[in-house]
């Protein structure tokens, strides 16, 4: 049976993040405080991107924003998740009200003992995916097509003040069957406010 997990239970947990720092070895030690910081307001985040999508319009189906970010979350286990998906990234506020994108291919994979997530097209983004309270958390970066893929700098890139634009953090969950959203708060290339990319197969 899916377990279904409630946004504010979501949200709570990033926030409590924020305050507590690590509880585990694993991404918490990679982690930006800034990024930390980038989940923790998630919500905020998307609501004030969805208002200027209204406000303001854009391009593409709008329809398409309302069918991957109204669908309540649920958790994914990891054995649902590997494989080949159709995506396409949604653009929310920043430059422009909204933009929808045409679908891409994505793939989940096992490296390294962890779960990899690499979306190809104009703009590639890749990064492991870490499981969370019943989500998984995503560390990447984004790149452009011809470019050698970016890889997550984290704390290196925080080491001097400066944030390394390239650099994505967000959320992963399951939005019904064989359906996913990775939710990536407050881009730091400042074309959007924040992202959503629906998954499928």
């Amino acid at each position: 049976m899916t377990r279904r997990v409630p946004r504010k239970t979501v949200f709570a947990a990033l926030a409590l993040l924020a305050l507590t720092g690590a509880a585990r070895a694993d991404w918490h030690d990679q982690i930006a405080p800034a990024d930390v910081d980038r989940l923790a307001h998630l919500s905020d985040a998307r609501e004030d991107a969805l208002q200027q999508a209204r406000q303001r319009g854009g391009s593409g189906d709008f329809r398409a924003i309302q069918q991957t970010l109204q669908p309540d979350s649920h958790a994914v286990p990891e054995q649902a998740l590997a494989g080949n998906w159709r995506c396409r990234q949604i653009k929310l506020g920043g430059a422009t009200g909204y933009y929808v994108f045409s679908w891409f291919n994505c793939r989940i994979s096992h490296v390294n003992g962890g779960l990899w997530f690499e979306k190809n097209g104009t703009q590639r983004m890749a990064g492991f995916l870490y499981p969370q309270e019943g989500m998984w958390v995503y560390l990447g970066a984004q790149s452009a097509k011809g470019e050698k893929l970016h890889r997550y700098s984290g704390r290196a890139a925080s080491a001097g003040g400066d944030i390394n634009p390239d650099d994505q953090v967000g959320v992963l969950v399951g939005i019904g069957n064989n359906r996913l959203r990775l939710d990536l708060p407050s881009p730091g290339t400042y074309e959007s406010d924040f992202d959503t990319i629906e998954l499928v197969r």
